[in-house]
């Protein structure tokens, strides 16, 4: 197996970054061959990466029965880049030293901190759950099968993974159940409230970090995420951290996520490109032959 080098270092620099950096995707410009949406024509990406003489973005796109589309509208392109912080930056976050933090968490936390992403899961090819899923560079996308009561977002970086909400009314499952299957992206169920998209999750194992950077997390965590796309070009998350393992009460943060018109090194196209963590991977050279 060829070994991509300089994969592996775009995965340690980017995993490694301070948790208050945000890398949101800014390729070079390039034409929206979506034909739809703010930027068509005009060589733009989308909200974030266009210029200051750039015209408003448009509404964001609908469905016949009138409710906001997450993903791009029936015959276009396009898909979310990567997302900030949900502490330290934009209006409302809570800084470090105002997270609830349990003692022990704090002092992991300070210590992954001086760590520098060193030992990441991430880094290590280990999916991201949380917000983190939503950090990491290439990309995801929302895909709706309303005839089947579920949503999947599907991540273009990482291992290149998916996660799947289920929008049927199923309960959250019961993380002191001796049966459950903990997971990296837990379990999800979610339901419209208007035009914004509220998910609960809960069920996750611990052997990952739920945000750049390694706030700490255990099997009693719980999230609720709010996605709203307020026009076509951006989307607001918000998440509310639940985890009485880890954090003296609950506590909220958010940021938003530019829609992109180009693959993830500036090319064309609008469409997620593959890539694979998988191809990093050092373990075949031990096998037992």
């Amino acid at each position: 197996m060829r070994f991509h080098w300089s994969a592996l270092l775009v995965t340690l620099v980017l995993s490694s970054l301070p948790s208050g950096f945000s890398h949101a995707q800014t390729p070079a410009q390039a034409p929206n061959v979506s034909g739809q949406g703010p930027a068509a024509g005009r060589g733009a990406r989308g909200r974030g990466a266009r210029g200051a003489n750039a015209s408003p973005s448009l509404p964001a796109p609908r469905n016949a029965a009138g409710r906001v589309i997450l993903g791009p509208p029936p015959g276009g392109k396009g898909f979310w880049g990567s997302g900030g912080s949900i502490y330290g930056r934009g209006a409302g976050n809570l800084t470090v030293d105002q997270i609830p933090f349990q003692p022990w968490a704090k002092a992991l936390f300070d210590v992954r901190q001086k760590e520098g992403g060193r030992t990441d899961p991430h880094v290590f090819c280990f999916p991201p759950g949380g917000p983190r899923q939503f950090q990491t560079p290439n990309g995801f996308e929302f895909i709706e099968q309303s005839e089947y009561k579920r949503i999947f977002i599907v991540f273009g970086g990482g291992p290149r993974s998916w996660r799947v909400i289920y929008t049927d009314g199923r309960p959250l499952p019961n993380v002191n159940d001796p049966d459950l299957l903990p997971s990296y992206f837990g379990y999800s169920t979610g339901h419209w409230e208007g035009d914004t998209l509220v998910v609960e999750s809960a069920g996750y194992n611990e052997r990952f970090w739920f945000h750049r950077g390694g706030l700490p997390h255990t099997r009693f965590l719980h999230f609720t995420e709010k996605f709203t796309r307020p026009d076509y070009d951006t989307l607001k998350y918000e998440v509310t951290v639940d985890d009485i393992g880890a954090y003296t009460k609950p506590w909220t943060g958010s940021f938003t996520v530019p829609w992109t018109y180009t693959n993830w090194d500036g090319s064309p196209g609008g469409e997620i490109t593959e890539y694979l963590c998988q191809d990093n991977e050092r373990d075949s050279q031990h096998f037992v032959r």
